[in-house]
Order: structure tokens, then C-alpha cells, then sequence
């Protein structure tokens, strides 16, 4: 149950932000890709339930396994997904589900000793606005780049040094072949809007796969030395 954040009723709440290790896919806004692209794949993927495209960067190839991440915590971008688990907007008000599993006694204080706001809660809150207000942009810019048939699937096949193989399937890429045909004025109204912008940081993002399938590797052949 939901209870919006009081900082009489929750001033000794405390948030504990090492709570990455076991995402390996977490959802991004349009307005984080220019920041994220320099530290994760981002990808579009479909939502099982409503078939809706959506955005995310991939942290590890496989479900549960976050291989950038040290001890939860992660070196680079820190998603809003990631900052604002636990917090909601309801009626344009946070909220909070006390039984997320950030909340935790060895966290950081939401409030100080006179009941303000503390600087984690900052950030809390910059990136609950952000999910709010990014995620409708997101799913309009999504559209039209389904609209000029602009995301194709991505065929992401690893191979590893222990004979093991990796497939990753549901994955959705911008085309760029697609994108450069486009006529002048599609491109233009494209450009108008800044969703050029944002299909080059994704397109170019895909790079950051091979260095995960590195990492991934390293692990293996650790374990088997």
C-alpha cells in the first residue's frame, strides 16, 4: 500500500541505494539516453503484457545478473528507475511503498534532524519528476519512430570462451539505413524535435554490448582458471 511521504510519519526512513546487483535491464526516459549512452547498451524492448515498446539499458546478459554493478552499487550513470525505487507520484504527490526493499536501517536519511528534506530525498525527488514527466515524451518519440518504421529487431548472438553460447532475444534497435532514407521533411520534423539526437545516442550505445560479453567472459574464464 501506498502512503504518501510525511516527514513526521517516515522522518527515520532511511534508503539503501546498493540495490542494483540484480537488475540486468532497467527502464530509461528519452532524457537520460545523452547520459547513459556513455556507460550502457540502451535497447528497446516490448512489454509482455501490453506489447508496448519501451526503453532500457542493458546491465548484464542474463535475468538477475548485473555485471557492472560493485557490490550494488553502480561506477557510472545511475538510472531514474534505479534513484527513485520505492517512490511514486500519486495526485501529483510522492509516495512511497514501505515494503520496497530500499528501505533499509543501514541506509541514507530521507529527512535531517529538524525534519528537512535531506539530499538523497533530493535526488529521490528530481528522479521520480523525471520518470513522470519523461516516460509520456518517451513513449510520443517512440511512436514516431515506429510511425517511419525506424525500430527494427537486433540480432545479439555471444560466444564465450567456455564453449558457451548467449542469444538475446526481444531486443529493438533504431535502423539507421532506415533513418537516412527518410525524406528531407520527415528527417526535418525529426530533427525539429530532437529525436534525431536521440536515435543516434541509441544507435551508438549498442557499442557498450561487447564490452558487457567482456566482462561476462573475463568471469568465465576466472572461474575455470
Amino acid at each position: 500500500m501506498l502512503e504518501f511521504l510525511d516527514p513526521r510519519a517516515h522522518g527515520a526512513l532511511r534508503v539503501n541505494t546498493r540495490n542494483a546487483a540484480r537488475r540486468n535491464f532497467v527502464q530509461l526516459v528519452a532524457a537520460e539516453f545523452l547520459a547513459a549512452m556513455h556507460d550502457y547498451p540502451i535497447l528497446f524492448t516490448k512489454h509482455p503484457e501490453t506489447g508496448a515498446f519501451y526503453a532500457g539499458a542493458i546491465m548484464g546478459l542474463e535475468p538477475g545478473e548485473n555485471l557492472l554493478a560493485e557490490e550494488g552499487l553502480l561506477p557510472g550513470y545511475r538510472p531514474a528507475d534505479l534513484v527513485r525505487q520505492g517512490f511514486f507520484v500519486v495526485d501529483d504527490k510522492i509516495a512511497i511503498d514501505r515494503d520496497d526493499a530500499i528501505f533499509d536501517r543501514a541506509g541514507e536519511a530521507l529527512f535531517d534532524a529538524d525534519g528537512e528534506p535531506s539530499e538523497r530525498l533530493g535526488r529521490i525527488r528530481h528522479a521520480v519528476q523525471t520518470l513522470h514527466h519523461g516516460l509520456p515524451e518517451t513513449e510520443a518519440i517512440i511512436a514516431r519512430f515506429l510511425a517511419h518504421r525506424l525500430i527494427e529487431p537486433i540480432d545479439i548472438t555471444l560466444d564465450f570462451d567456455d564453449g558457451g553460447r548467449l542469444r538475446l532475444d526481444g531486443l529493438y534497435s533504431v535502423s539507421l539505413d532506415a533513418l537516412h532514407a527518410l525524406p528531407d521533411d520527415a528527417a526535418l520534423d525529426l530533427f525539429r524535435r530532437g529525436d534525431l539526437q536521440i536515435a543516434y545516442a541509441q544507435s551508438a550505445s549498442v557499442q557498450h554490448i561487447r564490452r558487457l560479453a567482456r566482462i561476462r567472459n573475463d568471469r568465465l574464464c576466472a572461474a575455470l582458471a
